[in-house]
């Protein structure tokens, strides 16, 4: 967390050359293809290579789920600033094979953005769902992400903890 804050101090970088040398996605090879609107739009190439491409040839389920956790919060904690900002829940729905370099698409669209804001001035505290998805490079979309953001005041403590029992499941 100590390196994402020094990168984030440099202003001559970017947002997507930050998101860039983030360690993580550093690692993965990833390229911001594009950025708009202050995160309310995005496009993250995934390429396929020889650490991402599982033993049948096609891209890792979790190299998906690792671009794909930290977007739709990213793009919340910029466009709803002075909040807290996390991943509360995410789902993967892998449609067909990533067998090429896969292409992460996200939106926050006007009205849903609206909506949030009007929950947040309503109760202070709101939890917005996303779809995305990742497309391959003919254009197919071969995973959809249902990402569920936690978006709440700085200083936030849920007091109801409550103890999950694993056996049911």
């Amino acid at each position: 967390m100590r390196l994402l804050r020094f990168i984030a101090r440099f202003p001559f970088l970017s947002e997507t050359r930050k998101l860039e040398l983030y360690p993580p996605f550093f690692m993965m090879r990833i390229k911001v293809v594009e950025m708009r609107e202050q995160w309310r739009f995005c496009r993250i190439r995934l390429p396929l290579n020889t650490l991402s491409r599982n033993p049948g040839g096609t891209m890792f389920g979790g190299w998906q789920a690792a671009l794909a956790d930290p977007i739709a919060a990213l793009a919340c904690s910029r466009v709803f600033p002075g909040y807290s900002v996390w991943t509360r829940s995410m789902h993967i729905d892998f449609h067909t094979a990533g067998s090429s370099n896969l292409e992460l698409r996200f939106e926050m669209s006007p009205e849903q953005e609206d909506a949030i804001r009007a929950q947040l001035a309503r109760q202070g505290r709101a939890t917005p769902e996303f779809r995305y998805g990742f497309f391959r490079e003919d254009g197919r979309c071969c995973s959809v992400i249902r990402n569920a953001v936690a978006i709440r005041p700085k200083g936030y403590c849920r007091v109801d903890h409550q103890a999950v029992d694993l056996t049911d499941l």
